[in-house]
């Protein structure tokens, strides 16, 4: 397992990304410093004010003010003006972004403690319960460093001071311009680009506008470089070699890991496949997402890494590739597990999955059955079938074993639930051409 420190050298960068700087060197726009522009900051009292590592309230897009920590500065060369990276405390990293002066409030003194959201029209600056849950469920609010075990609360602050600031705010592919959520260690002269442009068939990244249509004129591939074994109407799913197809695969991760906060980014390929979901039409296979998944796992993973392009989430797809992953367990006949620790969406999305297969079996057959009767049948390893039964109220611990206790009451209550989805998009397993590979 390799850490994203790994691939922070400037060396790393494709040829072709190297060979960039030769390129269209007029589209560069030309870094301006202050002193060189006429009209001063209309913020720069702020500006004077605004100190790093200090928390004040800003005012997020929403209109609402957060307590937030200033993390780090630049100098927006377009605007003439210092923009600032913030964290909004007590919230999930993707929300952090850079902002102006204009939106950072330094009059208003910051309590410590107390509630980090605060609403300036509202003088008691509180919340009720509800409107707590509820913001902090639309938030993804994160436990802290004190809730957690020492161990993982070092590793966490070792993480967060290695990606604390997201110097890309948007990338470009195909037809897609997407805001991102967090840092990625791209080489450093692309890393620190606010915007790049990725080829969505090969994942090469590039600064300027002109080298990416350059390159899109001169870029064959148009589907993933593996084995489609998969296809059903316009969705294909290629098997990718992380060995064999080290630079895409490299490409690909460094992608991601725009959209992933804690896992590990695995720049050392060789070990893993990957599976690469693709809508196909005319003009080729567009990737809206995949998963990684060890060759040869010492913990039973059958996922490594998953990850939906946010354009094409809430489509059903999140769903479709964990189901596909526990298709290619049932072939291979292992029961498998993704990789801990999960995001808080893959917690969402996997207990979605686990809870549809479950109850499907449990409402459809009539027999008595055990946790390892259903680990079998679905590939589903024990340990996530106790911990869905259990949010289900559906088993009991009884005599030293978990046992399976379901009425017809409480498993119709479960299947009208919001817990009990249907998948938007099931895998067809008749449509799988796959063998597993040998160890």
């Amino acid at each position: 397992m390799m850490s994203i420190e790994a691939i922070t050298s400037p060396s790393s960068a494709p040829a072709e990304n190297q060979a960039e700087e030769k390129m269209n060197t007029a589209e560069t726009e030309p870094y301006f410093s202050l002193n060189n522009l006429e009209d001063p900051s209309p913020y720069k009292d702020e500006e004077d004010n605004i100190q790093l590592a200090k928390n004040y309230y800003c005012r997020q897009s929403t209109g609402i003010y957060h307590i937030v920590e200033v993390i780090q500065q630049r100098t927006n060369p377009r605007f003439n003006a210092i923009e600032y990276y913030v964290h909004y405390k007590g919230l999930n990293r993707r929300l952090d972004e850079w902002v102006d002066a204009s939106r950072i409030d330094c009059n208003r003194k910051v309590p410590d403690g107390g509630n980090p959201l605060t609403n300036p029209d509202d003088p008691d600056n509180r919340m009720t319960r509800k409107q707590k849950r509820m913001h902090d469920e639309i938030n993804h609010v994160e436990p802290t460093f004190a809730d957690m075990d020492p161990a993982t609360a070092a590793m966490e602050k070792e993480h967060e001071q290695l990606t604390k600031v997201k110097y890309i705010v948007k990338v470009l592919v195909g037809e897609y311009l997407i805001d991102t959520w967090y840092f990625s260690p791209y080489p450093d002269q692309y890393g620190k680009q606010s915007q790049l442009y990725i080829c969505e068939y090969c994942f090469n990244y590039m600064k300027l506008a002109g080298t990416y249509l350059h390159h899109m004129d001169e870029c064959h591939l148009r589907q993933p470089p593996g084995n489609e074994i998969y296809r059903n109407a316009n969705i294909s799913v290629f098997e990718v070699d992380g060995k064999k197809q080290k630079i895409y695969c490299q490409n690909l991760c460094l992608f991601a890991k725009l959209f992933l906060d804690h896992k590990t980014l695995y720049y050392e390929t060789e070990g893993f496949h990957f599976y690469v979901m693709t809508e196909v039409d005319r003009n080729g296979a567009h990737v809206v997402g995949y998963f990684s998944k060890e060759k040869v796992s010492a913990y039973g993973n059958n996922l490594a890494c998953i990850l939906v392009l946010p354009p094409f989430q809430r489509k059903g797809y999140g769903n479709f590739l964990i189901s596909f992953s526990y298709e290619l367990s049932k072939i291979e006949g292992t029961v498998g597990s993704p990789e801990k620790p999960l995001s808080d969406l893959g917690k969402l999305s996997y207990r979605s999955y686990w809870t549809y297969v479950i109850l499907d079996i449990l409402g459809n057959v009539s027999s008595a059955f055990t946790i390892e009767d259903l680990s079998r049948m679905t590939s589903i390893d024990s340990h996530d079938i106790i911990s869905s039964l259990q949010l289900l109220n559906m088993i009991k611990y009884w005599k030293g074993m978990h046992v399976i206790c379901v009425t017809q009451k409480n498993l119709d209550e479960a299947i009208h639930s919001k817990h009990f989805k249907h998948p938007r998009l099931p895998v067809d397993s008749r449509c799988i051409k796959w063998h597993p590979h040998p160890k």
